[in-house]
């Protein structure tokens, strides 16, 4: 039977550093702030919202919600972003995507100052990513599956990883994290032939494919490390990974379940972001 990989670990973990940063901080006059911008009220971003927020405060972090309505122009979202890059207070902002129809993501991304790019929407982040420059910003996400790996001391350097997923969000950015870390990245993705096989033959599988469930035993080795990134609602309603845990936590040795794995831990590196964002405008 697996070990369970629980994000609430690895939160505290990173809880206990990041208190330090930002007391030290507070020494210099600076209290490091977040600007969270929704368009809307979709309820998967106000759910992530309170979730941020109270992340973020119980580390001394000052949190502000810019909300405007759906039908806000695209070029008074670019302002009122601009004002907030402007805004000294500011170390970090979090645009919840995806935006309305009418507005184009490709323009608004280049918006956003690199040094406020919480999240990693800005292609300057991006580049820096695939790049190994560690002066950007990564994706949550992808990171916070990096500090789960690295809090339970699962060493990648040699190890065959295989990412299911090649979205910018995910795949792409993680397999650039791992890489630089002396891991050999295999990615798949809907066109990958053998699909179970080339899982099987990974040390370290992660499934990124937002699909619920549908990582089975037969994908799975003996001993394999699984962690799964996926966020899905299944046919009754309730929370699921991309990982069928009942049938794979008989094989594999280590394993993150949903919720309570990755997911926990975005939050916790959003406030790593923004405390980091805070002491580079000293």
């Amino acid at each position: 039977m697996a070990l369970l990989m629980k994000g609430s670990e690895v939160v505290n973990a990173m809880k206990e550093r990041m208190l330090k940063d930002v007391e030290e901080l507070g020494r210099k006059g600076v209290t490091p702030g977040l600007a969270i911008v929704r368009v809307g009220a979709r309820p998967d971003d106000l759910s992530y919202e309170r979730g941020a927020i109270k992340r973020c405060e119980g580390l001394g972090i000052k949190c502000r919600v810019f909300e405007y309505p759906e039908d806000i122009t695209q070029q008074d979202l670019i302002d009122n972003i601009n004002g907030i890059n402007a805004d000294v207070t500011v170390h970090g902002i979090l645009l919840f995507r995806p935006l309305p129809g009418h507005m184009d993501e490709n323009v608004i991304k280049h918006v956003i100052s690199p040094e406020k790019d919480a999240d990693c929407l800005n292609p300057v982040n991006v580049a820096k990513v695939f790049e190994g420059d560690e002066t950007g910003f990564a994706p949550c996400t992808p990171e916070a599956v990096v500090e789960m790996l690295d809090h339970y001391g699962i060493n990648v350097a040699g190890k065959k990883v295989t990412i299911i997923g090649r979205s910018l969000v995910v795949g792409k950015p993680l397999s650039m994290l791992l890489l630089k870390k002396h891991a050999t990245i295999t990615i798949c993705h809907t066109k990958t032939k053998n699909l179970e096989e080339t899982c099987k033959e990974a040390d370290i599988l992660i499934a990124a494919a937002g699909k619920a469930r549908m990582v089975t035993d037969a994908y799975v080795s003996e001993g394999q490390v699984v962690v799964d990134v996926g966020i899905n609602v299944d046919e009754n309603g309730n929370l699921c990974g991309d990982v069928n845990l009942e049938k794979v936590e008989r094989l594999a040795g280590l394993i993150t379940p949903v919720p309570g794995g990755v997911g926990t831990v975005t939050t916790s590196v959003l406030a790593k972001h923004v405390i980091r964002a805070a002491k580079g405008s000293i």
